[in-house]
């Protein structure tokens, strides 16, 4: 299964690519598919491609979930 992760950009490149973490974790991401992706924006990875973009609110309410999932997985109640 694969995850759709929202991210925070940290870098973004002239070349269409840029720098994306989470949860202290950074990534190298593709931007091509986002017109105006900047440094601070919050994007939807997949597949190593920024998808989406997203408000901070949103990918904050996201990554909430993600962490919820996780500790329930952990604590085999999920």
């Amino acid at each position: 299964m694969c995850l759709a992760v929202p991210m925070k950009l940290v870098s973004v490149g002239a070349d269409g690519t840029g720098v994306a973490e989470v949860a202290g974790a950074r990534y190298d991401v593709q931007l091509g598919l986002l017109e105006d992706a900047a440094v601070g924006d919050y994007v939807i990875v997949h597949a190593g491609y920024a998808i989406e973009k997203l408000d901070g609110a949103e990918a904050e309410e996201r990554l909430a979930l993600f962490a919820e999932m996780a500790r329930r997985e952990r604590d085999g109640s999920g």
